[in-house]
């Protein structure tokens, strides 16, 4: 059963510093591994000369990769992806930028360091709260079409698609717990002559 998520608006960035080393965590939307990689080519481009950009992302609620780029293995990227799933957060991409301070950490305190590098940062974000939802297909002949969608368009429920065929079809975003009520309202509006089809399963920001 898809569970609700925290994720990003926009990017941000913190800097914290541990015994001389700077640690610049830099977080965006990531929904996809395209768009996270996009991120850490940009990051690092940024900053050619660090010691290390280490990185983690969580996509899908499933997917889960984290990137030491130099440190010991386990100490940068793995406390990164934990950070970020400790706190629910999905659909986001973590860049941690070191600027090596000539004081060695130790495993330990590397990964104290990375870890707090990434919830420091949540902290100061404004997460966005995304619940579970179906896309719903909703069909209609070409007379009724138009009005339709104006009530869509005016409702509570976002139109992601218009296709436009033998009928015109409106792909809707709609919550789980309101796909009854939805249909229900459809039916109303159309006088029963609308086909609906629930489809994929969607996260949607909470409302």
């Amino acid at each position: 059963m898809a569970l609700p998520y925290l994720t990003l608006a926009t990017g941000t960035e913190h800097e914290t510093e541990v015994k001389r080393s700077r640690f610049i965590c830099a977080m965006a939307p990531a929904p996809s591994v395209e768009a996270a990689a996009e991120f850490i080519a940009e990051r690092r481009k940024l900053h050619p000369g660090a010691t290390h950009n280490c990185t983690a992302y969580v996509i899908g609620q499933r997917l889960q990769k984290g990137d030491d780029d130099g440190e010991p293995g386990g100490t940068a990227g793995t406390p990164m992806v934990q950070a970020l799933v400790g706190r629910g957060f999905n659909d986001v991409v973590a860049v941690v930028t070191r600027y090596f301070g000539g004081v060695l950490l130790g495993a330990g305190g590397l990964v104290r360091a990375y870890g707090s590098a990434v919830t420091e940062t949540l902290d100061r974000v404004d997460p966005v709260r995304m619940v579970p939802a179906r896309l719903v297909r909703v069909s209609v002949g070409h007379e009724q079409a138009g009005r339709l969608e104006n009530d869509l368009r005016a409702s509570a429920y976002p139109v992601r698609e218009v296709g436009y065929g033998a009928e015109v079809s409106f792909s809707v975003a709609v919550g789980e717990d309101q796909v009854a009520a939805f249909t229900d309202w459809v039916a109303t509006l159309t006088a029963g002559r609308a086909v609906v089809a629930v489809e994929a399963a969607i996260h949607v920001p909470e409302t």
